[in-house]
């Protein structure tokens, strides 16, 4: 199951997301926000990573104006590694390589089949594991609060 959350100038975007992943056989849930009105980010993307961190959704997609301050909050999140990708590529290298578990798109900075390619993208790719376990494992010796050096 995904995790979707949006802010007030992302509703647009979240629908068409919502549509692909219909599309795709996909289910998701939606944390909100569900309208034009102003709203802070923050609550909506601590939601869908809180759902992503305790397992309750394999992934998360998040998306506000420009996807980065709905990522920091995000990331705030024990377990969270979300990466905020405007093309497929980064989209490709972070599931590879990061093993991230949320995407941040943002609404105001690509349209919405650009949008739709790179959620394909992250939802298709495998991690690789490997040398890349390595360094989640640093990321979370990090989050832990631990010397890494």
């Amino acid at each position: 199951m995904i995790a979707l959350a949006c802010d007030h100038s992302a509703l647009e975007m979240k629908k068409e997301i919502k549509s692909l992943l219909d599309e795709m056989g996909e289910t998701y849930r939606d944390f909100g926000t569900d309208t034009a009105e102003s709203c802070d980010y923050p609550v909506f993307g601590a939601r869908a990573a809180k759902a992503v961190a305790s397992g309750e959704c394999e992934k998360g997609i998040v998306i506000c104006g420009t996807g980065i301050g709905i990522s920091l909050a995000a990331n705030k999140v024990k377990g969270i590694r979300c990466a905020l990708c405007s093309e497929p590529y980064s989209a490709e290298l972070t599931r590879r390589h990061n093993d991230a578990n949320m995407l941040a798109l943002g609404a105001r900075v690509i349209g919405p089949e650009l949008a739709k390619m790179i959620v394909k993208t992250f939802l298709s790719t495998p991690f690789e594991g490997g040398r890349h376990q390595r360094r989640i494992d640093l990321i979370h010796a990090i989050e832990e609060g631990n010397d890494i050096e």
